[in-house]
């Protein structure tokens, strides 16, 4: 198991979810549904396989990349990734009641809402950056998805009213830019060692 990989992908993912669409959706989530562990499970499920095929993007991109620009472009898209973080996200709809129940609905709309979200693009640049470790990306990214939402379905609203938003997104975007910058300082080689 690649521990750097694994710590990697939970902190920064952890840190980007506070205050993010899919954290917002699990708070609407808790406060609609109020059964959490239906709505825990169907997060970490759709987490699983959401990240597991952004984490295999990643490497297979990586594949077509000429490696002495692999971390020039991974770099660069931890930094953008920085700067998107400080944008406070906003859901666009409330989640309807799939006839399946609660685990089913929250499966599916966890899924859609994470496709195109800043912690989907994230794994994407994780898998591409940790090729080698594709399990340990997708196990860290998703418990840091846990570590994050699983409070917002337990304590709902009371914690979100609590939690200073605006310093975690400045700390998560110094935390990607920091690690883009160190992906790119790292092309150099002996510069680092």
């Amino acid at each position: 198991m690649n521990v750097e990989a694994l710590l990697t992908s939970t902190s920064l993912v952890a840190l980007a979810e506070i205050g993010d669409k899919t954290q917002l959706l699990s708070f609407v989530l808790a406060a609609r549904l109020r059964k959490p562990l239906p709505i825990i499970a169907g997060i970490f499920v759709a987490t699983v396989l959401n990240h597991a095929l952004a984490a295999s993007v990643g490497v297979w991109l990586a594949q077509w990349i000429a490696a002495q620009w692999l971390p020039w472009i991974t770099g660069a898209v931890f930094i953008i990734f920085g700067l998107w973080v400080l944008r406070p996200d906003a859901l666009d709809d409330e989640p309807k009641l799939h006839q399946a129940g609660v685990f089913v609905t929250a499966t599916i709309v966890f899924f859609i809402a994470e496709m195109g979200d800043k912690t989907q693009l994230a794994t994407v640049a994780l898998g591409a950056q940790f090729q080698q470790a594709l399990l340990a990306v997708v196990m860290g990214t998703t418990l840091g998805m846990m570590i994050a939402n699983v409070p917002a379905v337990l304590i709902g609203e009371r914690l979100a009213e609590r939690l200073p938003l605006k310093a975690i997104r400045w700390i998560a975007a110094g935390v990607f830019m920091l690690t883009g910058m160190v992906i790119m300082l790292g092309a150099f080689g002996p510069f680092t060692q």
